[in-house]
């Protein structure tokens, strides 16, 4: 038996890989890889995929330095800036996603956090979108504490998004704002105040196969279910705009190399997915089984009507 195959069946025997034995996916053929990833997503997750949108809900002028993104004030690159949208406003693209069959919506948010003014008039918004309609709300509203996140549940949002974006020793080359023990008290806060989180990160920031590990195992510990890869979208005006992409076979061993650490999670393309050729296809063979559809927050994304065609061409059941 193949080296890879007895990590494959230690995983679809119940038993957690090492980092060290996820670094060994990294040498091993990548169509073996992928094919193994899928068997391992089959096996605990069968054909449900998880779907779902998202809106800028506010948008620029964002205090902390992340140096990738097109939204922080310390960044120049025209991305637009507007306040928190008003609750008709956030409404009405709740009410345009569900017709188009997304089951998830997500709002987001730029900046460190909100103020208790902006929670109070997100709640109020949350608790329009339940009355309104049938979705499933996910907040990504940067670093608040518990006593934020228990409203915003109690208004009837069930998720809270908050990336760890990179590994703890890649973290301070990317963000000094802000510490990576910061994501993790954020993301503690949320899951006490009975939220279920969305934590992943973004590829292709110069971090090294030990760096991708490293993060997915901090999400294995956090017992995150819904993992986020994104591809870097190197944005003109970012310190980060001259790295190089990463490729779809980069993308592919990824997703395969995520789902035999996390085998029960929803691993989720994300940003960047419209840089690849095949718009994700090849990943969702590789173990990837959610995505983000519509637009990004400052890039344009793949339409929803799109996504559901190759996603039945796929065999796969779009559901919460």
């Amino acid at each position: 038996m193949s080296r890879l195959d007895q990590l494959t069946q230690r995983v679809l025997q119940g038993q957690e890989l090492t980092g060290d034995e996820a670094l060994v996916l990294y040498s091993q053929p990548l169509e073996d890889l992928c094919r193994r990833a899928d068997e391992i997503r089959r096996h605990f997750c069968g054909s449900r995929f998880d779907l779902c949108a998202i809106v800028n809900g506010k948008s620029g002028r964002c205090s902390e330095n992340c140096r990738f993104c097109a939204q922080s004030a310390h960044n120049h690159t025209g991305a637009a800036e507007y306040p928190l949208l008003s609750p008709a406003q956030l409404v009405e693209q709740a009410k345009i996603n569900e017709a188009q069959g997304v089951p998830r919506y997500s709002i987001v948010t730029s900046g460190r956090g909100l103020s208790n003014l902006e929670v109070d008039q997100l709640c109020q918004a949350i608790r329009q979108i339940k009355a309104e309609t049938n979705l499933s709300i996910c907040v990504s509203v940067g670093l608040l504490d518990e006593g934020a996140y228990r409203r915003l549940r109690e208004a009837g949002a069930e998720r809270a998004h908050n990336n760890l974006e990179t590994s703890r020793r890649n973290f301070p080359n990317i963000c000094t704002t802000h510490t990576f023990d910061d994501k993790i008290a954020a993301i503690r806060a949320a899951q006490a105040a009975g939220l279920t989180v969305c934590s992943g990160g973004i590829m292709g920031l110069g971090e090294t196969a030990e760096d991708r590990v490293d993060m997915a195992l901090t999400l294995r510990e956090l017992g995150i279910k819904s993992v986020p890869l994104n591809m870097l979208n190197p944005i003109p005006g970012t310190p980060l705009e001259q790295n190089e992409r990463l490729t779809g076979e980069d993308m592919r061993r990824i997703a395969a190399v995520y789902r035999f650490l996390l085998p029960d999670a929803s691993i989720r393309l994300a940003g960047g997915r419209g840089l690849l050729e095949d718009k994700g296809r090849g990943c969702f063979q590789s173990g990837a089984n959610a995505a983000i559809s519509g637009d990004m927050l400052t890039t344009a994304g793949i339409t929803v009507k799109t996504d559901l065609e190759l996603l039945h061409a796929l065999g796969y059941e779009v559901r919460l």
